[in-house]
């Protein structure tokens, strides 16, 4: 692994081996570009670590989802750069140069998907497949003016794959268009197990406090017209347990603990020249103890449940995906943070509950994108999408 190639440094310049795909299918003569968390039969699975893909073998088959899609017709064109061992949300990887965001290239890309929202966005990919852990598809999706559907969690296979924090990790994809999208999601979903029309749009009071003061504007728009396409979202009177600092820290707490239990052995057995920011969110995670890491699991059922009974069986929440556009590639470490603190309090709450998130390309500030968001109960995922389909047809019209 020498680094990156093509104009936004979305692949991997990696020795190109041959991958089967099938000649014919639902996504004959697409491009498929992977995200290095996924094995693909005769490339090792680097993990945007130097050290990990050096030690590591060349897969010898395909992880069964990214399988899938190539038994489509799907043709497999490259590597796709992530933050190193998926621990990051802004696709800046300390050992290769930056992803660039083709919609904004002063603005980062997002992470941990970087390259493969990179790859989309740029049009050298049709599909590109990511993770959600964190949000790692809902924020480049929304940073790169993409289509991305957080999965409803275990609902696909994560055999072959890197895992991060597996009671959080999800299978994910980027695409720029809803045929496509719809298209890959039917293969790997199949029905959904929800079965119940998805047509209370519900709003919580909070959100709009999240919402970077720049954004406040077009996100009062994109939720006009989700009012004229859905209906105006109602604001439930009854609050969850917890409020949203405590959610956020939440989920910052489980996901870290599950991620040092899963690579901390291995970043102890070496020296693993982590990057800045990845190093201190494992070390966050390995200061979690028991009783603490006990009480948040109480917590996280607590706020699936009434999450769930919020939305019952026909609801769904209508929020920001992040605080707004993607800050900019120049940021300090203090308004990073500061951002990152904001999007993980609207991102924590599919990852929490387990249910399925999609966010749609249908703003943008400054010239920036900006994705407006659909969750909907467990199971959903396909239900969202066609919400997401009309909802995408009323702003190409608008």
């Amino acid at each position: 692994m020498t680094g990156t190639r093509g104009p936004f440094n979305a692949f991997l310049d990696l020795r190109q081996m041959p991958v089967a795909h099938a000649e014919l299918g639902p996504l004959a003569s697409l491009r498929l570009a992977v995200k290095d968390i996924y094995d693909v039969a005769g490339y090792r699975t680097g993990c945007g670590n130097l050290r990990k893909f050096a030690e590591g073998h060349a897969a010898s088959r395909t992880a069964p989802a990214v399988q899938m899609i190539l038994d489509a017709g799907a043709r497999f064109v490259g590597k796709t750069q992530t933050d190193e061992l998926a621990f990051a949300l802004f696709g800046q990887n300390a050992h290769f140069p930056f992803p660039v965001n083709p919609a904004a290239p002063d603005r980062v890309t997002g992470g941990s998907s970087s390259g493969s929202a990179a790859a989309v966005a740029g049009r050298l990919a049709d599909i590109a497949t990511g993770s959600d852990t964190g949000g790692s598809i809902r924020a480049p999706a929304s940073f790169c003016g993409l289509i991305g559907l957080r999965t409803t969690h275990g609902r696909i296979s994560l055999e072959g794959t890197m895992p991060l924090a597996p009671s959080f990790d999800t299978f994910g994809w980027f695409a720029d268009d809803i045929e496509t999208y719809e298209t890959v999601a039917k293969l790997l979903l199949g029905r959904d197990a929800h079965q119940h029309a998805l047509d209370r749009p519900l709003t919580l009071g909070w959100l709009d406090e999240m919402v970077a003061r720049p954004a406040l504007a077009e996100y009062a728009g994109m939720k006009a017209l989700a009012s004229v396409v859905f209906g105006t979202p109602a604001t439930p009177t009854t609050r969850f347990s917890s409020p949203p600092d405590e959610l956020y820290w939440c989920f910052r707490r489980l996901q870290a603990r599950e991620a040092w239990a899963v690579h901390g052995e291995w970043i102890t057995s070496g020296e693993r020249d982590l990057g800045p920011g990845v190093e201190e969110r494992f070390g966050f995670g390995r200061a979690v103890d028991d009783r603490t890491a006990q009480a948040e699991k109480v917590r996280r059922l607590t706020f699936r449940g009434e999450l769930s009974a919020l939305l019952g069986k026909d609801g769904f929440l209508v929020l920001p995906t992040v605080p707004g556009p993607a800050p900019y590639v120049g940021s300090t470490p203090e308004q990073f943070q500061a951002y990152r603190e904001r999007a993980l309090h609207l991102l924590c709450l599919a990852g929490l509950s387990g249910f399925p998130q999609i966010t749609l390309p249908i703003g943008s500030v400054a010239g920036a994108p900006f994705g407006l968001s659909l969750l909907g109960p467990s199971g959903s995922d396909l239900a969202l999408i066609r919400l997401g389909r009309k909802l995408l047809d009323a702003a190409q019209r608008a």
